[in-house]
C-alpha cells in the first residue's frame, strides 16, 4: 500500500512516471482490453468501424492528409516570409518588413510561391503522421497491457509519435526541398514542375533527401511534443476546466476543447523545433552545404531568427490540424475514445477503491 501523499501526487502530476509497473501476466484475464486513447467521445453503437481495423487506420490517414495538407497550404505566405527571414535576415528584418519587401518585388502572387510542393509534401506527411501514430499507439498499448499502458501513457504518446514521424519525414523531404528552393532563391524556379527536374539535373536524388536528417531533428521533437502535449492537455482540460463530464459534452463542445488543446501544444512545438527548422531552410537553399556547416554559420542567435512568425504559424496550424482531424473522425463516425482513466484493477491495487 502506498502512502496517501504519493497517491495524490501520482494522480495530480500531469507528466508523472508510474509509481510501479505491472507485469502483463499479473493482470486478470477479464481486463485484457485494448487501450483506446484519443480525443473525443466513443459509443460502440454509433461507429462505422471497429477501433484498430484497417478501415479505421485508413480513414485516420485520410484525416491526416486533410489536416496537414490544407493547413500548411493555407499559411504558405507566412511560411514564405519565415523562411526568407531565416536565410536572409539582413534583407527581411521582420514579419511586416518581409511582407512589404515581397509584395514590392513579386506582387501578391509572390506570396503563394511554393504552394504546390507544400500541399503535396504535407499531405503525404499527414497521411503517415496521423495514420501511423494510431497504428503505433495501438501496438505499444497492446504490448504493455491495460494497466501499464495507463501508467506509461505519456511515454506511449512520445514513442508512437516519434515512430510515425520517422516515416512521415521520408515522405515529406523531396517536396520540402523543392518548396524551400522556390521560396528562398528568387529566379531559380517559380513552379514545382520547373524546380524538381532542375534540382535533379544539378544534384541528383541527393538534392531531395539531403535535408531528411535535419527534418528528423526538427519534426520528431515537434511531433512528440504535438501529440503528447495535446493528449495530456485534453485530459487536463476535461479534468480541471470543462465544467461537466466528457460524456455529457456535445460534439461541437468537444471540438472546441480539441482546438484549444491543439493551440497550446502548437506553441510548445514551435519553440522545440525552431533551431532545426532554421537549419533546414538554409540547407535547402545552399548547394553543397552540410547541416553542421549551416549550424556553425547561423550561430546561437541566428538559429532563433523567425521564431515569432513560427509560433504564430505553428500554433494556428496545430490547432486547426487537430480540429480538422477530429472533425473527420466525427464525420466518418470513427471510434473516438474518451481521455484515459485509471483501470479499476489498478485503483484496487493502489487502494483507491472502497471495498
Amino acid at each position: 500500500m502506498y502512502p496517501t501523499t504519493l497517491t495524490q501526487l501520482a494522480r495530480s502530476n500531469p507528466f508523472q512516471t508510474p509509481l510501479f509497473s505491472i507485469k502483463p501476466d499479473q493482470q486478470q484475464e477479464s481486463q485484457q482490453i485494448k487501450r483506446k486513447l484519443a480525443a473525443a467521445s466513443y459509443n460502440d453503437a454509433d461507429v462505422s468501424c471497429e477501433y484498430g481495423s484497417n478501415k479505421y487506420y485508413a480513414l485516420c490517414g485520410f484525416g491526416g492528409i486533410l489536416s496537414c495538407g490544407l493547413t500548411h497550404t493555407a499559411v504558405v505566405p507566412l511560411d514564405l516570409i519565415k523562411c526568407r527571414i531565416q536565410v536572409d535576415p539582413v534583407k527581411y528584418k521582420s514579419i511586416f518588413n518581409g511582407f512589404s519587401v515581397t509584395l514590392r518585388e513579386d506582387g501578391v502572387r509572390g506570396l503563394g510561391k511554393g504552394w504546390a510542393p507544400t500541399f503535396i509534401g504535407y499531405s503525404m506527411q499527414g497521411l503517415c503522421k496521423f495514420g501511423f501514430y494510431e497504428v503505433f499507439k495501438s501496438l505499444y498499448n497492446d504490448m504493455l497491457g491495460e494497466e501499464n499502458a495507463y501508467l506509461w501513457r505519456t511515454s506511449v504518446y512520445l514513442a508512437a509519435s516519434a515512430s510515425a514521424e520517422f516515416f512521415a519525414d521520408i515522405a515529406l523531404a523531396p517536396m520540402e526541398a523543392c518548396k524551400v528552393r522556390i521560396q528562398t532563391q528568387p529566379g531559380y524556379a517559380n513552379t514545382l514542375r520547373e524546380c524538381a527536374p532542375k534540382m535533379h539535373a544539378e544534384e541528383g536524388l541527393n538534392a531531395f533527401y539531403k535535408g531528411v536528417y535535419p527534418l528528423w531533428l526538427r519534426q520528431i521533437p515537434y511531433t512528440m511534443m504535438k501529440f503528447a502535449c495535446f493528449e495530456r492537455t485534453v485530459e487536463m482540460l476535461y479534468k480541471h476546466i470543462v465544467p461537466k463530464p466528457r460524456s455529457e459534452c456535445s460534439k461541437p463542445e468537444q471540438l472546441v476543447v480539441t482546438f484549444v488543446a491543439g493551440y497550446i501544444a502548437g506553441v510548445f512545438c514551435a519553440v522545440v523545433s525552431h533551431p532545426a527548422d532554421s537549419v533546414v531552410s538554409v540547407l535547402n537553399k545552399e548547394k553543397g552545404s552540410s547541416a553542421v556547416e549551416v549550424l556553425k554559420k547561423l550561430g546561437p542567435v541566428g538559429m532563433w531568427k523567425g521564431l515569432v512568425a513560427r509560433i504564430i504559424m505553428i500554433g494556428t496550424l496545430t490547432a486547426l490540424q487537430w480540429f480538422i482531424y477530429d472533425s473527420v473522425k466525427v464525420y466518418f463516425r470513427l471510434p473516438r475514445p474518451p481521455p484515459p482513466e485509471m483501470p479499476e484493477s489498478l485503483k484496487r491495487k493502489m487502494g483507491l477503491l472502497d471495498y
